[in-house]
């Protein structure tokens, strides 16, 4: 379970995917343990220890946004990542910044309806396999005395055979008719309250008075099994529990990251806009925990976890407002990638994106092996082009292996030849223009 994982263990699972970054790994660890040891507290102290937010810092494409993404989905806990510059177009508009915690429900019961289908699964399937069932062996007018009791047994036994076959899928492409209900996109709308703006759903406005109407259609057995289990899972899963608990969730494990928090800035003398301070303190009453109302109920916001990052190479965090300032005392710096973290990036983690590349192409039944020398060349080329240009980190091999690889992804379907060996001078080919080129901006992501 990952609610019982200690510190070095999530930091040990976090490096699968991350390379370097060890102080920021150790801060989120720490975080994430903290939750748990929370919920061992008894009230009402629990209720007064709240999360220690963190703030972290460094350049783009380091693995600020990777790092709070894993911890969230190795927690399988609600997790919503905004840019705190969109809200910069607004300034003063409250509803827009609570939007965060809305989204941050609607996560929270994306995950929570995924766990209660499971649990629904089996009474879903048998459920599903009886409608088709009734389908394929509609019930006779029923006689009465002895022969009735016959007839019943033979049905009984020819039901159970029919069944046995659903579920060896004998029967898999066998044609049924059976109805289907349509779900036509409801349009949204806004409702305006002294609390904000809250998103409903017109459909759920009008109490079903719209309910969709079902059509009959023929499709092949498996297909409508599925369709079936699907629409059972549904009709058995209590939404009311789900949302109670997305609600309970979200509140105690949701994380929010705030990306670009060097952007709503308000620098002495420079950039003088109001609209990024209002930013700030409309970002401020969620940080310090408030009451924000959505279409699943009244969340509160004292214990989720506020994770922000910013580049502050224009900014220092000093210049965001004090108040807001205090609610992240926990800061991190993650340091700029040299060539040896790129090489380490290209090849270690369980999604290195050479892995990713070879996986996609073997798909055409070619067999890509990246050498020492060709993931070096790569490594170095990058941390060329970012220091002749924007330093954009990580994002940078994207580009590179995207051109290295740009002629055997065209020609894969008609290649004779099945083996290649991606090496340093077979990269130096592909990316000759970018080592000799002087206007190196063609070449920025």
């Amino acid at each position: 379970m990952s609610e019982t994982m200690t510190p070095r263990e999530i930091e040990s699972e976090l490096d699968r995917y991350i390379i370097g970054q060890a102080d920021a790994k150790r801060s989120v660890a720490i975080a994430l343990r903290n939750r748990w040891r929370r919920k061992q507290v008894d009230s009402p102290m629990r209720e007064e220890i709240t999360p220690k937010n963190i703030l972290m810092i460094g350049p783009t494409g380091v693995g600020k946004t990777e790092i709070a993404r894993r911890l969230a989905k190795l927690a399988r806990a609600p997790f919503v990542k905004v840019e705190a510059t969109k809200y910069t177009e607004v300034g003063y508009v409250g509803r827009d910044v609570e939007s965060i915690v809305r989204d941050l429900v609607d996560t929270a019961i994306k995950i929570v309806r995924e766990e209660h289908l499971v649990r629904v699964r089996a009474r879903a399937e048998e459920a599903a396999e009886d409608r088709l069932l009734d389908i394929l062996i509609p019930h006779p007018v029923k006689p009465s005395g002895p022969v009735a009791a016959e007839q019943g047994k033979s049905g009984n036994d020819s039901r159970e055979k029919m069944r046995r076959k659903l579920r060896l899928g004998e029967m898999d492409d066998r044609q049924v008719e059976i109805e289907v209900r349509s779900n036509p996109q409801m349009p949204m709308m806004q409702v305006l309250s002294n609390q904000g703006g809250e998103e409903m759903d017109l459909k759920e406005m009008l109490g079903g008075l719209m309910s969709s109407q079902g059509k009959r259609r023929r499709m092949p057995i498996k297909d409508a099994l599925k369709y079936l289990q699907q629409e059972e899972a549904d009709r058995l899963l209590d939404m009311d529990r789900v949302k109670e608990e997305a609600v309970s969730r979200a509140e105690n494990d949701g994380i929010v990251f705030l990306d670009e928090m060097d952007k709503i800035t308000h620098r002495e003398g420079k950039d003088a806009d109001v609209s990024r301070e209002g930013v700030q303190r409309d970002l401020l009453p969620l940080v310090e925990g408030t009451v924000v109302n959505t279409r699943s109920g009244s969340v509160n916001t004292d214990h989720v976890l506020f994770i922000a990052s910013g580049a502050f190479h224009l900014a220092k965090p000093s210049d965001l407002i004090p108040e807001l300032q205090g609610r992240f005392p926990i800061r991190v710096t993650l340091d700029a990638l040299g060539e040896d973290e790129f090489r380490r990036i290209l090849t270690e983690p369980e999604n290195a994106l050479t892995s990713q590349y070879s996986a996609l192409l073997d798909t055409e039944g070619l067999d890509i092996t990246f050498s020492e020398d060709g993931i070096a060349e790569i490594a170095r080329l990058a941390v060329h082009v970012n220091e002749q240009t924007e330093n954009i980190g990580a994002r940078r091999l994207h580009t590179l292996l995207e051109r290295v690889l740009e002629e055997v992804s065209y020609d894969a379907p008609d290649r004779k030849e099945k083996n290649l060996t991606v090496d340093a001078e077979y990269v130096k080919n592909r990316l000759a223009g970018i080592a000799k080129d002087e206007d190196l901006s063609r070449y920025i992501l």
